[in-house]
């Protein structure tokens, strides 16, 4: 199995995190969407412009998962949005966690969650929570082996697509 690192990333990966995002978004979302909805989200709401103000901006944490030196994934984790359904207040969320298509089952998704709650431990937070299209199996998967569990629904709109997303929270 590679060996995957995991660091903080900085103002300076910015450019790099955003066409990382970018890319994942699309690898995992584009076959269950319509073109019409990717390209209207892409060019709208995930730009590249939108997104490098992120890694830049207050209360974002961002990490990055590299594979022999090339970039293969990514997570943003953040406090400030709670949602009113979470009954713990001392949450860290994961907003984003992704892998490249082509690093899929080596690791890196387990690495990158293991740092998320590495972080969330180090903050003394006592959840640590995030959204999962309904339709996501493999990650519902994914988290509910790493002992997450569904808490409430929120909308999530993709180009013109209302779609619901499924809030998952873990007790640490």
């Amino acid at each position: 199995m590679p060996n995957i690192e995991i660091r903080f990333a900085t103002g300076d990966d910015a450019g790099l995190i955003a066409d990382l995002s970018r890319q994942t978004f699309y690898e995992t979302f584009a076959a269950d969407n319509t073109k019409e909805d990717m390209d209207k989200f892409m060019n709208e709401q995930f730009t590249k412009e939108a997104l490098m103000e992120e890694v830049r901006a207050p209360g974002n944490i961002f990490l990055l998962a590299f594979d022999a030196g090339i970039p293969v994934g990514y997570v943003r984790m953040r406090e400030n949005n709670i949602p009113p359904e979470l009954d713990d207040k001392n949450a860290l969320e994961i907003a984003r966690i992704y892998a490249t298509t082509n690093s899929t089952g080596k690791g890196v998704g387990r690495a990158l969650m293991e740092k998320c709650i590495a972080v969330a431990l180090e903050l003394n937070k006592t959840t640590i929570w995030l959204g999962v299209w309904e339709k996501n199996e493999r990650a519902i998967g994914f988290y509910t082996k790493w002992g997450f569990e569904k808490f409430a629904d929120h909308d999530f709109v993709l180009g013109n697509d209302r779609q619901n997303d499924w809030l998952m929270k873990k007790k640490l």
